[in-house]
């Protein structure tokens, strides 16, 4: 499977408003961060969970042994863009920390049993991040 054609194709289908092929749209944003070493914008199809006023997403990289580039990214510049429904605005990238994390994390896997089996699959601690409107 080629990730990023996936990607290209599942941000027109998003941007076009219409279903997204194998994706719930009410369950995913557009992040677009900032190259850590090019400076160029990338953007990413992920999945959030809505807490409160914030938006979070998971750097899980579906248990990969590494982080996923977009949150290498908005480690370097935690300015971001999100766009979910039909809206998009700037906002900023917190990686939760200490009992936050520990408390989301524990309720993410939760909700979602994949981020268990993804965290099984690593030996790294899976990143939570919070979106919140700039």
């Amino acid at each position: 499977m080629d990730v990023q054609e996936v990607n290209r194709r599942t941000i027109a289908q998003f941007r076009a408003g219409g279903a997204i092929d194998g994706m719930q749209r009410d369950r995913l944003i557009l992040l677009t961060t900032t190259g850590r070493r090019t400076g160029v914008p990338y953007t990413t199809p992920l999945m959030y969970h809505r807490d409160g006023d914030r938006l979070l997403i998971v750097a899980s990289n579906i248990g990969a042994p590494k982080h996923p580039d977009w949150y290498l990214n908005l480690r370097a510049d935690p300015r971001v863009t999100v766009e979910v429904g039909g809206e998009g605005y700037p906002a900023r990238a917190t990686p939760l920390t200490g009992e936050d994390r520990a408390r989301t994390w524990t309720m993410l896997k939760n909700t979602y049993p994949f981020f268990a089996e993804h965290e099984m699959q690593t030996s790294r601690i899976i990143p939570v991040v919070a979106l919140t409107r700039a």
